[in-house]
């Protein structure tokens, strides 16, 4: 089953990235995804299908 993911939308992620924070933003969608720690601002490239896997849950919905 694949995950209904948007642009904008802010995750939380089971592993929390070395700044502490654990929240991160959809930046892009595609098969590769890019992702923005709001923690910290780094932006990282992560494969759709390890993003899925990594998502514990959505805490803000992007538009549609």
């Amino acid at each position: 089953m694949v995950l209904k993911l948007l642009e904008g939308d802010i995750v939380e992620l089971k592993k929390p990235h070395p700044c502490g924070s654990n929240r991160w933003q959809i930046l892009r969608l595609g098969a590769d995804c890019r992702l923005k720690c709001l923690g910290c601002n780094h932006q990282v490239w992560l494969e759709r299908v390890k993003l899925e896997k990594a998502i514990k849950k959505f805490i803000e919905r992007g538009a549609e």
